[in-house]
């Protein structure tokens, strides 16, 4: 569902209070519809000044708002040359605040990522050097080319938010950020990243390419080989932080929070729905994929302005949330069916409150 037919939308009788608490529910709602009018104003900020940057690619730059939003990594996936890359460091750039991009690559070691004890000879002790990751927003530059020992060693830090070195563990910043992007698994010099680490992260988008009007738009902003784009930073971690607390406080009806769940059960007992799919999926999504709908439709509710979750925004999440968490089957390989087919199916048959 597209933001047009989100936004233009009527609300649902799943987006309101029972009728119980009607008149105290409305009262809330204006409330938090004035918090995130109040709490948002630097997106739009922010959206200009990427847009110096990236052109087009606007569920890309929506996506990377609802990590800023919620906190949660994403994991970009496309072919070379579609701004995910400069859509990261553009969005850096927008924001005051500390970053660094790691690049991976077949040779790196975890303590590339994470850091190592060093023996200082003077002390005769040995002390902490902490490495890239120690970083508010983190840039994880093709991380399907590294091998899987030094995926594992970004476990802790994408779930726990700190990091063990040695003895010692440490916290990261409030703010941490792990915006990782990939080729396509049968691009060479690849590897499949593991699935504990593939499940931490909060959305997988994939980036397709421009439209003809967009390359045109391209083609013509690149004037000189030597153009450099000036962004200028319009928000900061305190604006960031409020933001995700209004966030949090967005009302989800009960219907609507049994339609999230209805809709992850249906991918791991899908004949439960009445739901023909039972052969093409190996695992289902994990109860990650539920409380990351939540999350996102919140967060997608946000920068709608409004201060409710509506269906649409849980189905325009949908696919981003549960894409890297279903697994098909040989059968769903030899037919040709994909997970996205297999996430559509379940929206279009699963009844909406």
């Amino acid at each position: 569902m597209n933001e047009q037919n989100r936004s233009v939308n009527p609300v649902s009788s799943a987006s309101l209070p029972p009728q119980s608490v009607r008149q105290e529910g409305y009262t809330s709602i204006q409330a938090i519809n004035e918090s995130v009018v109040a709490s948002s104003s630097w997106v739009g900020l922010l959206r200009r000044e990427m847009a110096k940057s990236i052109i087009g690619q606007e569920h890309l730059v929506e996506r990377l708002l609802v990590g800023l939003l919620t906190g949660g990594h994403i994991l970009l996936e496309g072919l070379p040359g579609l701004a995910k890359t400069l859509a990261v460091k553009t969005l850096a750039m927008v924001i005051h605040t500390d970053f660094q991009r790691i690049q991976f690559t077949p040779d790196m070691l975890p303590a590339d990522i994470i850091g190592t004890q060093i023996y200082n000879p003077k002390d005769t002790l040995f002390e902490v050097k902490q490495g890239p990751i120690f970083s508010s927003l983190i840039l994880a530059d093709e991380i399907n080319r590294a091998p899987a020992k030094v995926q594992s060693a970004m476990l802790e830090a994408m779930q726990e938010k700190q990091v063990t070195i040695g003895d010692e563990t440490f916290r990261l910043p409030e703010l941490f950020l792990v915006l990782a992007t990939q080729n396509p698994i049968e691009q060479e010099g690849t590897y499949p990243l593991p699935e504990a680490q593939v499940d931490r992260f909060m959305m997988k988008v994939i980036v397709d390419y421009p439209s003809m009007t967009q390359e045109r738009m391209i083609l013509d902003a690149v004037d000189h080989t030597d153009s450099v784009v000036v962004v200028n930073p319009v928000v900061g971690p305190d604006d960031i932080l409020a933001s995700r607390r209004v966030v949090d406080s967005i009302y989800m009806d009960d219907k609507i929070k049994d339609y999230i769940v209805s809709l992850v059960c249906a991918t791991r007992d899908p004949r439960s729905f009445k739901l023909d799919l039972h052969d093409y999926i190996e695992t289902g999504a994990s109860p990650r994929a539920t409380i990351n709908l939540k999350t996102v439709s919140r967060a997608l509710a946000f920068l709608a302005g409004r201060g409710y979750v509506t269906p649409d925004d849980v189905k325009s999440a949908a696919m981003d949330v549960m894409r890297h968490r279903i697994r098909i089957s040989y059968e769903a390989e030899a037919e040709a069916i994909t997970t996205e087919d297999i996430i559509r199916k379940i929206l279009d048959t699963v009844p909406v409150p």
